[in-house]
């Protein structure tokens, strides 16, 4: 029988190789691909055995020709070898090596059957400690982990073990990863039991949300970052303008000219003659020679007396203030010269006694 060029074969590149733990799914695989090459007789049906005399005088009265029959077991060699060399190409090294004798791809696929496809206490116990065991986590999809919680459940059922899907929601509820429960704490609140495709569902569409604002966090995340780092930016950019403009202010700076200082005045005193000073400060006016021998004689009055009595330094002072009216002056004198000729007993009577003069 010719096989139709327009079939499309599935591809057995990705095939996982037979390790005696995945049968169930390379078997199907398999199967399916013989069934579009018409080769999937060759694993029930055994080969055609050589006619003796009396099988060709029955195909003569049949009226069936000997070139029929030679096309025949022709065919059904052929087809036993791609069939086998499928079966041999896609097993581990090992099981390559203990069925490279076999010649019967018939053979090869009843052995494996009942070596990894038949029901026993020992492969229900692994795929329920499979389906147990599972636990979701936080750094994979939810959905794809959910396909595999879903493969598991179906190799328990295929085992011949009845499961309701309220009990396959509630277990896939338990298999929740830890970001998820909050999620899950709201879900066991429902009042109505969630069918485990009822469960996925909802699963898929919180999923997308979350997957929509961990996008807006992101986005919002780099808006601030860029705003930070344009704003260092600008600041160091400033910073460097700022410092080229001292550099260029220090190196124009001139020193000025102490303003405060006191300027001696310029040209010479018209009374004596001698600069530094103006005419009214020269010691050499005449009435600036008569005040300072009033004040000379007044304290030779305190000096001589020493032992003066209060009211006599009250009546110098009273004396001295119609004398001139530098009364500030007379006093810083006089001041001078207590404290020059007075005794250290004296004095701090004189300053308790009479402080208004030190004032």
């Amino acid at each position: 029988m010719a096989v139709s060029l327009n079939k499309v074969f599935c591809d057995l590149s990705k095939l996982e190789p037979l390790d005696g733990t995945n049968y169930k799914r390379w078997s199907q695989k398999l199967l399916i691909f013989f069934e579009q090459l018409e080769i999937d007789y060759v694993l029930s049906q055994d080969a055609p055995q050589n006619e003796t005399t009396a099988d060709i005088s029955i195909i003569t009265l049949v009226g069936s020709s000997r070139n029929e029959i030679d096309e025949t077991n022709r065919k059904f060699e052929k087809d036993n070898r791609t069939a086998r060399g499928h079966l041999l190409n896609h097993m581990s090294n090992s099981l390559f090596d203990l069925f490279i004798n076999q010649k019967s791809a018939k053979i090869i696929w009843e052995t494996l059957e009942k070596k990894y496809g038949a029901d026993d206490a020992g492969k229900k116990k692994y795929v329920v400690g499979n389906w147990l065991r599972f636990q979701m986590v936080d750094d994979k999809p939810i959905m794809e982990q959910v396909h595999v919680y879903e493969n598991l459940v179906t190799e328990v059922l295929n085992e011949g073990m009845k499961m309701c899907e309220i009990l396959q929601a509630n277990v896939l509820l338990e298999k929740f990863p830890p970001l998820w429960n909050d999620y899950r704490n709201q879900l066991k609140h429902k009042k109505r039991d969630l069918s485990l495709q009822e469960l996925i569902s909802h699963m898929r569409t919180e999923e997308a949300n979350r997957l929509k604002d961990k996008q807006i966090s992101n986005s919002t995340s780099s808006v601030k970052v860029n705003l930070v780092e344009s704003a260092g930016t600008s600041k160091n950019r400033n910073k460097g303008k700022e410092k080229n403009v001292k550099d260029h202010q220090r190196k124009n700076f001139t020193p000025r000219q102490n303003d405060h200082k006191i300027q001696k005045p310029k040209g010479s005193c018209y009374v004596c003659g001698k600069g530094g000073h103006k005419a009214y400060q020269c010691k050499d006016r005449k009435d600036q020679q008569n005040q300072n021998q009033r004040i000379s004689s007044l304290g030779h009055k305190i000096v001589v007396e020493r032992r003066v009595h209060p009211l006599r330094m009250m009546q110098v002072h009273q004396e001295m203030e119609p004398a001139t009216n530098n009364l500030s002056r007379i006093i810083d004198y006089l001041k001078a010269v207590v404290i020059t000729y007075y005794t250290q007993e004296t004095l701090p009577n004189l300053l308790h006694n009479h402080s208004e003069l030190f004032d």
